[in-house]
């Protein structure tokens, strides 16, 4: 059995798409996953099943949400090992004076165009970085999202594929869990 993460996007923000944490993993069950685990309310789902395309697995847990909830959810999967090559890979951390409480990844559904890639520089203004390795994009915000005229835009539609962003710290904790759920 692989492990493997689902990032649910927008659920429980604002009081809207809300989903209980229990009914959550009890819809994930349905699906035959085992040792299905979520952290914080905002759909964060580490579990375990059988070696599978995270492409397959997204379509499969949206059609779950639909049919449990009565709405549609875009989800992002990685499995564990795409995670820690996530972690190992942010460009920002091995940089000094960086403040990791500032870091955020978008995962993506699919690498994005470099014609997408030029909107979204296009886009971003001092102090704001960002990096695009394939299918997650690293972004330091010195000033946090709110202070950030680039989070203000709608990446996913500069991008036009469907994203989801974490903080540093809950890649990271996200991570944790794939470890212990070996």
């Amino acid at each position: 059995m692989q492990v493997y993460i689902a990032m649910l996007r927008g659920i429980n923000v604002g009081g809207h798409k809300r989903i209980k944490m229990e009914q959550l993993r009890a819809s994930f069950e349905k699906l035959g996953f085992e040792q299905v685990k979520t952290y914080i309310q905002s759909g964060n789902v580490v579990f375990k099943t059988r070696k599978n395309s995270t492409s397959v697995l997204s379509k499969s847990i949206e059609k779950q949400i639909l049919s449990d909830f009565g709405f549609a959810v875009s989800v992002i999967s990685r499995s564990s090992g795409e995670i820690a090559k996530a972690i190992e890979a942010n460009p920002f951390v091995k940089e000094r004076g960086i403040a990791t409480e500032q870091l955020h990844v978008t995962f993506l559904s699919a690498a994005p165009d470099p014609s997408a890639l030029q909107k979204l520089a296009e886009l971003t203004a001092a102090p704001d970085q960002f990096c695009c390795l394939d299918r997650e994009i690293y972004f330091y915000l010195p000033n946090g999202v709110s202070g950030s005229v680039l989070m203000k835009s709608p990446v996913d539609r500069v991008l036009a594929v469907a994203t989801t962003t974490r903080n540093w710290k809950t890649v990271n904790s996200i991570h944790q869990m794939c470890r212990d759920c070996r």
